[in-house]
């Protein structure tokens, strides 16, 4: 799925020496922020390997971020300059911000920089032609670049002028993050060693319907989870009393898993769960039960304990793992048991070194760490959206651009 792109590695070849060279490096600093400063700084610690690896080569280093939605208006609550202090803290480097993205003002910037110094341009989405992708607006950036790094895979589902227009405008390259990314998911679903299972997790099938269709024909086992597996068994004639479930999706449902036996792929789903008559922590009429009997006031939160061993025992079976979205309502206990349980046996096939396991997408992520298991598996994306869409099969542009 994914085709051949440069990396940094290319950059002697092409250019030889890069000092004083400048690097127009697309990042992803769109933080979480609280009484103003990140309250989680992933996506810095992500891009600082390739930010420090072109300084310490002597290029001065333009990063391009955008922050928030401005939809094409400067906005003084989404300039760049709110994270340029967090940027700091984990570069342990000094940045020069600049308060736009090309013309007069970024030429003298440069002009200051010195050979292994740091600029961070304003907010991308100030100006229209970002979203709209604008050749004029991109070549206008590009000006002021020599070559043009790609760092933000979170972004890379955008077709826009940074993310995408810039690949086109000048050489080319993934960044240290992106190409971690990029091997790690053609290691999961473009060239994997087989047999190859997936979790599919998360509360409706309705969002996940070209993530299904696309992996049925990929891999060899589906695992559904959430309350998605609701509407799976509702389609199998399971009453599913008051759980939530998209119960005029049951056709649809029951497509995929037609789809499913004529590609050779078994679909799993549980048959003991864990259900409770409200959805709260430790309530008190939690119980595990057969899938077929589930009373008409109860709900499913989870899948039950022999579903789980028996999902263990598939996993143990397989040499590849692709993991997005929760098993059961892991926010709250007892909820989160099928979860944690089956993360650590894939987290521990992955140690033993017969499993590669790449997980994805929010949820995933926050389940992941709530069982102590990231540091565990292979590879674990934090960009929602575009893995997502990679989930589903799609060309992502900015990836795409790369590799033209």
């Amino acid at each position: 799925m994914v085709a051949q792109f440069k990396t940094l590695d290319d950059l002697s070849a092409d250019f030889g020496d890069i000092t004083g060279k400048v690097a127009l490096v697309r990042v992803d600093l769109n933080l979480p922020m609280k009484d103003g400063s990140a309250t989680d700084l992933t996506r810095v610690e992500a891009v600082k390997p390739t930010i420090l690896e072109l300084a310490e080569r002597g290029a001065k280093v333009l990063l391009l971020a955008h922050y928030g939605r401005p939809k094409g208006q400067r906005h003084s609550t989404m300039s760049t300059s709110f994270v340029q202090g967090d940027v700091e803290k984990v570069l342990d480097k000094e940045l020069m911000f600049i308060p736009e993205v090309m013309g007069p003002v970024v030429e003298q910037s440069i002009g200051i920089l010195g050979d292994g110094d740091i600029g961070l341009l304003d907010n991308v989405r100030f100006w229209p032609g970002e979203e709209a992708n604008d050749p004029e607006f991109a070549a206008g950036i590009a000006a002021h670049g020599d070559f043009y790094v790609n760092d933000a895979f979170s972004a890379a589902h955008r077709a826009h002028a940074s993310t995408e227009g810039l690949a086109h405008q000048l050489p080319a390259y993934a960044g240290r993050a992106m190409e971690k990314e990029l091997k790690a998911l053609d290691a999961a679903l473009g060239k994997p060693e087989t047999p190859v299972a997936a979790v599919v997790g998360g509360a409706k099938v309705s969002t996940k319907l070209d993530v299904l269709k696309n992996l049925v024909g990929r891999v060899q086992h589906l695992i559904i989870g959430g309350g998605m597996a609701n509407t799976f068994l509702a389609a199998r004639g399971v009453d599913v009393g008051k759980s939530l479930c998209e119960h005029d999706l049951t056709d649809t449902a029951n497509a995929i898993m037609d789809e499913a036996d004529h590609a050779g792929c078994t679909v799993h789903l549980p048959y003991d769960v864990v259900v409770a008559t409200e959805f709260a922590a430790n309530p008190p009429s939690v119980r595990t039960c057969n899938v077929h009997e589930v009373r008409a006031d109860e709900m499913i939160l989870d899948i039950g304990p022999q579903a789980v061993e028996a999902l263990a025992d598939v996993l143990k079976t397989c040499r590849t793992l692709v993991w997005n979205g929760p098993l059961g309502a892991f926010e709250i206990e007892p909820f989160d048991q099928a979860t944690v349980s089956l993360a650590r046996t894939a987290a521990a096939l992955t140690q033993d070194g017969s499993l590669v396991s790449v997980a994805g997408g929010g949820d995933t992520v926050a389940a992941l760490a709530h069982a102590g298991v990231t540091g565990g598996v292979t590879y674990v994306s934090t960009a929602g959206g575009a893995f997502l869409e990679w989930m589903e099969g799609k060309d992502l542009p900015g990836v795409k651009a790369l590799s033209a």
